[in-house]
């Protein structure tokens, strides 16, 4: 998974309720790619941030207005339509301060078009050509919108690819997350040492109201925890003491000494310097955020993502009851759901009369 997606791997396993396996994984992996292409073909836009710099013709052959851009039309070179911020702009070779840039509309991000502030004495064009005259940098998304994410658990050099985290919960396979102002793609996620140890009298061999003690450390709900070969899902914390599932993603519950070695997911495999970023270093503690795509967005990849999964498995000839009164499952509600993503966040045309 390489590409941009809009819901990770750990939402579609969780509406499964399915255990962890590669064969599993891959096959999630494949319908939440496959979900994501779809929506950029729906929207004509892309949900994920881009740092990058596109080029402009000027004037354009259809542009009649020599102050102005159209931003969203997926024109420009490469197309990267939606501006959410501008660090530079350059016309004919000249640099154009990004204060005598107007962005509208005034609401944005997203940014539509760019406009030459008319009191300033810049303007477009002069070079000796018409074509690629304009350069615009910053970047290009959407959206900036973002969620906590934890910290890093290590400092990073600038090649590292497996990435310690204080906090496995709130990232999932897929998430683009950023620490400073370079991206990173996670990929996969293993267990990592906590360093703690289960504590007081152990664990039983119980599904009952089981509660967890641990020898200190920071704890999430939500978690996913490995002591010996059983996996305990996390559902509240009180300090040292967790609410835990047992037996979770398909393990089998048993019986855990008092002293017995706790992991968790916190070791990240990412693709560094993604979505147009540089690598960089960074200090332990670091603040990472996580990307948030549009919360319908990532709803309907999940959906989309579960029927693909389901009609694969009925060789694409699933029905719903039973009986006489078996039926093709009829796609209705994922059809709402697709046309609620278009009338929410779709481009639509800009139509205009000469």
């Amino acid at each position: 998974m390489s590409l941009p997606v809009y819901a990770t791997r750990e939402q579609v396993k969780d509406a499964l309720d399915l255990k962890d396996t590669a064969r599993a994984n891959r096959r999630i992996d494949d319908a939440i790619t496959a979900a994501s292409r779809d929506v950029d073909r729906l929207c004509h836009r892309i949900f994920w941030p881009q740092t990058g710099s596109r080029t402009f013709d000027w004037p354009h052959p259809t542009q009649a207005t020599p102050w102005l851009i159209w931003l969203s039309e997926g024109v420009g070179d490469p197309p990267m339509p939606d501006l959410a911020t501008l660090t530079g702009l350059t016309s004919g070779g000249a640099a154009i301060p990004t204060t005598a840039a107007l962005l509208r509309p005034d609401d944005g991000p997203p940014y539509t078009r760019l406009e030459i502030d008319t009191s300033t004495a810049y303007s477009l064009g002069g070079g000796a050509t018409w074509q690629r005259d304009i350069t615009a940098t910053g970047v290009w998304a959407y959206s900036l919108d973002s969620a906590a994410a934890g910290a890093l658990a290590e400092a990073l050099d600038a090649t590292e690819t497996a990435v310690d985290v204080t906090d496995s919960a709130t990232v999932g396979v897929g998430d683009l997350l950023q620490a400073g102002t370079e991206r990173m793609l996670v990929t996969g996620k293993t267990m990592a040492d906590t360093t703690r140890t289960v504590a007081g009298a152990g664990l039983a061999a119980s599904t009952a109201g089981q509660t967890l003690t641990v020898s200190g450390g920071t704890w999430f709900a939500g978690e996913t925890l490995l002591v010996e070969a059983e996996r305990l899902l996390v559902d509240d914390v009180a300090a040292t003491t967790l609410v835990v599932r047992r037996g979770w993603d398909g393990t089998t519950v048993a019986a855990h000494a008092s002293g017995a070695a706790i992991y968790a997911p916190r070791t990240l495999t990412v693709v560094r310097a993604a979505a147009g970023t540089t690598a960089a270093t960074h200090l332990t503690g670091a603040t990472l955020t996580r990307h948030l795509p549009p919360a319908l967005v990532n709803q309907y990849i999940v959906a989309h993502a579960l029927d693909a999964l389901a009609q694969q498995a009925s060789g694409y000839a699933r029905t719903v009851g039973s009986g006489d009164n078996a039926r093709p499952a009829s796609g209705r509600a994922l059809s709402d759901l697709r046309d609620r993503v278009y009338a929410a966040h779709g481009r639509k045309a800009r139509i205009g009369a000469i």
